[in-house]
């Protein structure tokens, strides 16, 4: 793309795109070279699109500064990749803002607006890490038809091997900058030579199911959840939202078990977390935690309330203050909860550190020069920080590789049985959610649709439930192809 961070320095080699050197040329020529030959769909679109301007004007964005067609053109064009990509409301989705829209959905919206200019390569940077396994199916089909239709090359950078199996033709194995291993799809996959190609396939060797606690269910529940309903938007005439995200859903989760709520992007799962946490006050129902009755809004919750339920968000990156230390960051709950300063507060503080199994000399430095999976260690740390008794994980390990998330999941486990923690696991990613819960809620448009216990033993009965189990992709390059699925349960449960 002929971009670099500021203090990253190429000191050799060469970058050719559509004949044109990338590292060579001046900033005017590689801009030239942006948005017609190369274009790009990051992993977070949530950084990526302006929230102050609506998705039609910045999908077309493009367009208009190449001046490749008229805008209503452009409109048009766009539509119908919204379409192809399996979007709600295809027509309408682009007149809303992004924060209108799930991370998945607007994940598909960065795509389309890196296909509409009709590139020569796109560089796909993980571009499915926000979709459930059924939507991800449909997108990355969708992908390849573009493509393949299209003539367009695609570079797709990703940690979740079994989806690079049904697009790639050849796969690349990095690490630490170095590339370990390439070969063709097939002989990487039942031929690996390298040991970390040989670890990267390990992990998704079937996951011990539901050995993360220990503790039987007790007598009275941590987290009582009943008839809630939550939403945006204003109020209407009966007191409930314009839009409701969540509607009379109702859980419950016991001390030193671990929940599992799983669906589709867009379903309501994170919302649910947002009212649990009082982040999203609800509009109705009950929320009871340890026996006593909790207020909607965080704001009217006392700090003991506040301590005891934590929340750890999806994106790293946008959660944490970029411009704190990370000794800064893991301190203020230090003061907020428990007024701890000095060198009680350093002492904790790399404490917290050695139990997410960072390194302290990292207290020193900024979110930016840390990676994925350590900043998501530290935004773990953060919530351990205050001690609670539930953390709500809202999709923690979607943007890590397999490896690392594995490790995640491996230290979620180890600090429950330390500390007698109880989670409530947010996830699109089957296999984590068999491997760390007990019980496990399914969700589809804001409502529960089934609830499966104990770690996924009961068979899914109902068809979206089996529409998603039967979505996990196979480390098998033929999977997608001859995957057979109902058009009109897809339809149904994909489309809305």
């Amino acid at each position: 793309m002929g971009y670099a961070r500021a203090g990253c320095r190429i000191s050799g080699g060469t970058v050719t795109v559509a004949g044109k050197d990338m590292v060579a040329t001046s900033e005017r020529q590689r801009a030239q070279v942006r948005g017609l030959d190369v274009s790009y769909v990051p992993q977070s679109a949530a950084a990526a699109f302006n929230p102050s301007k609506r998705i039609i004007d910045q999908v077309i964005e493009v367009t208009r500064i190449h001046r490749l067609m008229p805008v209503a053109e452009a409109r048009e064009k766009a539509v119908s990749l919204f379409r192809a990509l399996s979007l709600p409301d295809p027509d309408g989705i682009g007149n809303r803002y992004p924060h209108q829209v799930s991370g998945g959905q607007l994940q598909r919206l960065a795509a389309a607006m890196a296909l509409i200019s009709d590139p020569k390569l796109v560089i796909f940077d993980e571009p499915t890490t926000a979709l459930d396994v059924t939507t991800q199916i449909e997108v990355l089909r969708a992908f390849k038809s573009v493509m393949k239709k299209s003539g367009i090359a695609g570079v797709y950078v990703s940690h979740d091997l079994a989806v690079v199996a049904q697009i790639a033709d050849r796969i690349v194995v990095l690490r630490g900058g170095d590339v370990q291993e390439v070969g063709t799809t097939a002989s990487i996959l039942s031929d690996a030579r390298h040991p970390y190609t040989r670890e990267l396939l390990s992990a998704f060797e079937p996951k011990p199911r539901g050995e993360a606690s220990a503790e039987a269910p007790g007598p009275t529940p941590l987290l009582k959840v009943s008839d809630l309903i939550a939403g945006y938007g204003p109020r209407q005439a009966d007191g409930m939202p314009l839009v409701k995200a969540v509607q009379e859903a109702s859980i419950t989760l016991h001390r030193g078990r671990n929940l599992g709520i799983i669906g589709e992007s867009g379903c309501g799962k994170s919302t649910l977390a947002r009212s649990i946490a009082g982040i999203l006050p609800a509009a109705a129902g009950r929320l009871t935690f340890d026996g006593v009755d909790l207020a909607p809004s965080a704001q009217q919750r006392t700090r003991e309330q506040l301590r005891e339920m934590q929340i750890v968000f999806q994106h790293a990156d946008t959660s944490l203050n970029p411009a704190k230390s990370i000794e800064e960051i893991l301190g203020r709950p230090l003061k907020f909860y428990h007024n701890m300063t000095g060198k009680a507060r350093d002492a904790r503080i790399n404490q917290l550190l050695d139990m997410v199994h960072l390194p302290q000399a990292l207290r020193s430095r900024t979110p930016a020069e840390l990676s994925g999976g350590q900043k998501q260690r530290v935004n773990f740390a953060r919530a351990l920080a205050a001690e609670p008794k539930l953390i709500v994980c809202d999709e923690i390990t979607s943007a890590l590789d397999t490896v690392v998330a594995g490790a995640v999941v491996e230290l979620l486990k180890e600090m429950q049985r330390e500390l007698s923690l109880s989670y409530i696991f947010i996830s699109h990613d089957l296999s984590v959610v068999e491997a760390i819960c007990d019980e496990v809620v399914v969700m589809y448009r804001g409502r529960k649709v089934e609830e499966l216990t104990p770690a996924l033993s009961k068979v899914p009965q109902h068809p979206y439930s089996k529409l998603l189990f039967s979505s996990v992709p196979k480390l098998d390059p033929n999977w997608l192809d001859s995957l057979e699925r109902d058009p009109d349960l897809v339809k149904t449960y994909i489309q809305g």
